[in-house]
């Protein structure tokens, strides 16, 4: 299965190699799970960056302090026993040529320095919630600490390699909840949405922990 392929050996130590990165396997379900995040929001064409819009160039210079829900859905890079990857991750569209300001991986440092106001921050992708993708790395001083001093107050990571079709299963009904019943709070939903995965997942396969037991929510999770 693609979705658990390392990742680490596409790049190289200053740059993303845009060639490799470009070969990465496309995850056709996030953008179903984007496109139906979306769909359950009322979200315009203009609030979703998909394909040639998903640019790092476009995402750094956008101002996404407008939006109190945010979600990446793609690859996510930690730093490998190679040290190939200087800090973790979130792949977006490569460019043609890879540069300083857009080498297809926006990384923690430059997460950190955007601007954001999100109540919260959907991280769906592999091994975010680490720092360098290794046992004993700083629990959240990676993708998450980044994220919170860029603005957000809460952020949904992951803890190990993730499979795509059974995450989006899991992040839209969690979506559907909170849009359903929002007093109920991102914990709660969180827990709901992953007992129903348990309950409806039994012929799939994804009622197993493997498929809905990466996702913790570090921050204001009770609101």
């Amino acid at each position: 299965n693609g979705d658990f392929q390392p990742v680490s050996k596409y790049f190289s130590r200053r740059l993303a190699n845009v060639d490799k990165l470009r070969r990465l396997p496309r995850l056709q379900a996030t953008r179903d799970e984007l496109l139906e995040m979306g769909r359950i929001f009322g979200a315009s064409q203009e609030d979703l960056f998909l394909d040639n819009r998903a640019k790092e160039s476009l995402i750094r210079t956008k101002d996404l302090s407008i939006y109190r829900l945010i979600v990446f859905a793609t690859h996510g890079i930690v730093n490998g026993d190679d040290g190939e990857v200087p800090q973790p991750g979130l792949v977006l569209t490569p460019p043609a040529i890879g540069s300083e300001s857009d080498d297809g991986l926006l990384t923690a440092s430059e997460i950190a320095q955007m601007k954001l106001n999100a109540d919260w921050v959907i991280l769906s992708a592999c091994n975010t919630a680490a720092s360098d993708g290794t046992p004993g790395g700083e629990a959240f001083s990676g993708l998450a600490k980044s994220f919170f001093y860029a603005g957000a107050r809460t952020v949904l990571v992951s803890q190990w390699y993730i499979a795509s079709k059974a995450t989006a299963h899991l992040t839209t009904s969690l979506i559907q909840v909170l849009k359903e019943s929002p007093q109920i709070g991102k914990s709660k939903a969180l827990a709901e949405a992953m007992n129903k995965m348990i309950k409806e997942g039994r012929n799939s396969g994804w009622s197993h922990p493997a498929f809905w037991g990466p996702f913790s929510l570090v921050g204001d999770g009770w609101r």
